[in-house]
């Protein structure tokens, strides 16, 4: 058969692979596997129930909750029936999730557990066109009389029912599904104002993810963890498109905390993560190099330092000497090996990272480490990934060459422009906004600023808005610039500004379990993030990470004019709840510009402290005002920079 929707590949998967594992998920300590053949069954029953409840052609169903075999299979069973089907982020407070809900029109929602329910019973009033919010977990709801809630069971119940009654009704909705169909919504991270539902036909993601798999060769024996948010882009590309395109499995988790136990159960051999994640993986090595003693922490600066040569030839294109191979395999015996391991990442055959720029100190320390780290680079109206590094050819300085169909160019004015099968049909409710994003030759505008090297790979320079120059015209890609400070163990996050001034100044978040970790170390007293963020011992250490970032900008000529110069450390962590951040972690720097003006103004006033007073916003909708006092540092000037110049 030659399925054209997403459901029908599902159906030939269970038809081609039969009884081996299509899902597994990790609960009660002990991993449970759903064969494709129970994988078609769950996503029957389901869609049948939803039929009996009233769910028609075109309806659209979300779901809400961490990545759950159940949750997958009631967007596949959304779909069987010719609906559309959207994630909305479980870390998404009441507001967020009353907006996307109402603007999709979803009548029905798919919850997973009493924590989701509450929020979505928290804002019912506003959720008139939502007729059935079906929980999957009933734990907590035992007790539930109330008609609007229906457990995910009664569901499959229905389903039966329906089954038995016409035993050709799937089978029958299914066959009218067409590639054209919409499939899923999937809404924008929302940098510069309210996400946008850009509308993904099963054509745009079967196309998309096999481009992929036949790209870089994924086979049905690989194994991936399923552990970012449903509602990205990324996340269903993977774990549902790519997936059923393989044949392979999926793993999810039983919760975030024991993502890592999970990885060294189940040793993926496909990884994906988003730049978060491998700057997480990376503060977890160095805390416990930290920890270690004298000789372990020279023995792993030794090995590490001759993979990180090893893999600096190797990207050049150039011959690495024998004596160099020889130490690079001892040290992988004595250090990179155990550390791989302790990731989980032993049998990793390709590792992948998206949706936002990573660190060439991240991605060259991966790969140093032995991981087969590649770039892959694309929207969420692409489905996605549509350039990748093919094997042999990873790069940290590039995103690499177009998959196979997929078009890429600059424009005139230096914006990336993409087009092929994987753009998507359009924003849910907004025509305009979507005349603005795809021409009428189809050419899909990134936003971001680029260009293509001598050997045809893409470069990314930054998002095309925020390239810009300081006062002394120097180029300033705020991107870069924070991506390196976010390489440092102790920097969770940060946001250089600079646009027009005479330097580039930062504001800080530190990375609170490394920090504590240090702290306890140094025998520091502290009571909380607030007060540790603002220690005079904290600030030394944050300067001196500052200062050896700088000295690697002064080594670039094009960029040694944008060292940074002040900074300070926020004394609250940037948050999506308070709107500063996006649910994958993308900085809303409008919203930050406005809302920490004082503090950025005081980063060239030469003040040396500040006032805060701030608004920040709790999970269950409560408000609470943080005041302190931030304090503000020079940085010392490397060679050849100007003394600073205060602005009255």
């Amino acid at each position: 058969m030659n399925p054209k929707t997403l459901p029908q590949l599902l159906l030939r998967n269970a038809l081609a692979f039969g009884t081996r594992d299509a899902i597994r998920e990790h609960k009660y300590g002990i991993w449970q596997s759903y064969t494709w053949q129970d994988y078609l069954e769950q996503v029957r029953r389901f869609a049948l129930g939803l039929h009996k409840l009233g769910f028609r052609r075109g309806d659209k169903l979300a779901v809400i909750g961490d990545n759950r075999p159940r949750l997958y299979g009631a967007m596949l069973a959304a779909q069987s029936l010719g609906g559309v089907s959207l994630g909305v982020y479980q870390d998404s407070i009441q507001k967020e999730i009353g907006y996307v809900l109402t603007h999709s029109d979803a009548r029905f929602v798919v919850a997973e557990d009493v924590e989701q329910v509450d929020k979505l019973l928290e804002v019912r009033a506003d959720l008139s066109h939502v007729e059935r919010v079906i929980y999957e977990d009933p734990k907590g709801l035992e007790t539930n009389k109330d008609p609007w809630l229906v457990p995910y069971s009664e569901v499959q119940t229905l389903g039966d029912a329906a089954h038995q009654a016409d035993p050709e009704l799937f089978d029958r909705e299914l066959a009218q599904g067409k590639g054209s169909d919409i499939a899923i919504f999937s809404y924008t991270s929302g940098t510069t104002g309210m996400p946008k539902g850009a509308m993904l036909s099963h054509d745009n993601l079967l196309v998309s993810a096999a481009q992929v798999v036949q790209a870089e060769g994924w086979k049905p024996s690989d194994e991936m963890l399923a552990r970012y948010p449903m509602a990205w882009i990324g996340d269903f590309t993977i774990s549902v498109s790519g997936a059923m395109q393989a044949g392979l499995c999926i793993n999810c988790p039983e919760s975030q905390e024991s993502v890592q136990r999970d990885y060294r159960e189940i040793g993926p051999t496909i990884v994906f993560a988003p730049p978060r994640s491998w700057e997480t993986y990376l503060t977890l090595v160095q805390v416990r190099m930290q920890e270690a003693d004298w000789i372990k922490r020279r023995l792993y600066e030794a090995c590490m330092g001759v993979a990180q040569r090893v893999e600096a030839l190797r990207q050049q294109g150039r011959t690495v000497p024998l004596h160099l191979r020889v130490l690079n395999r001892m040290g992988d015996g004595l250090v990179r090996a155990p550390l791989r391991d302790l990731l989980g990442l032993t049998r990793v055959r390709y590792a992948y990272t998206g949706g936002a720029p990573l660190g060439p100190d991240v991605f060259n320390y991966f790969r140093a480490l032995g991981v087969n780290l590649k770039q892959l680079y694309g929207l969420t109206e692409s489905c996605a990934a549509c350039v990748f590094q093919p094997d042999g050819e990873a790069n940290a300085e590039t995103v690499g060459r177009p998959l196979p169909g997929v078009e890429v160019k600059i424009a005139d004015d230096g914006e990336i422009l993409l087009r092929g099968g994987m753009v998507f049909r359009g924003y849910y409710k907004n025509e305009e906004a979507m005349a603005k994003t795809v021409d009428r030759e189809g050419w899909l505008a990134s936003g971001d600023a680029g260009f293509i090297d001598r050997s045809g790979h893409l470069k990314v320079i930054d998002r095309a808005k925020d390239v810009s120059r300081l006062r002394n015209g120097t180029l300033f890609a705020p991107q870069y610039l924070e991506n390196k400070l976010k390489f440092s163990s102790y920097i969770q996050e940060a946001v250089a500004v600079g646009v027009g001034r005479e330097y580039v100044g930062a504001l800080v978040n530190i990375d609170l379990d490394s920090l504590e970790n240090w702290a306890e170390r140094q025998g520091i007293a502290y009571t909380g993030y607030q007060d540790l963020s603002q220690n005079p011992e904290v600030y030394e250490l944050i300067h001196r990470e500052i200062q050896r970032i700088n000295e690697s900008l002064a080594r670039d000529p094009e960029l040694a004019g944008a060292q940074i110069r002040r900074f300070l450390i926020l004394n609250k962590e940037l948050d999506a709840d308070d709107g500063e951040i996006t649910r994958t972690r993308k900085l809303r720097r409008t919203v930050i510009a406005e809302r920490y003006h004082r503090l950025i103004e005081s980063l060239y006033t030469g003040a040396q402290s500040v006032d805060t007073e701030i608004v920040v916003t709790y999970e269950d909708g409560r408000r609470a005002t943080i005041r302190g006092q931030v304090r503000v540092w020079d940085v010392d000037p490397g060679p050849g920079q100007p003394a600073l110049r205060r602005t009255a």
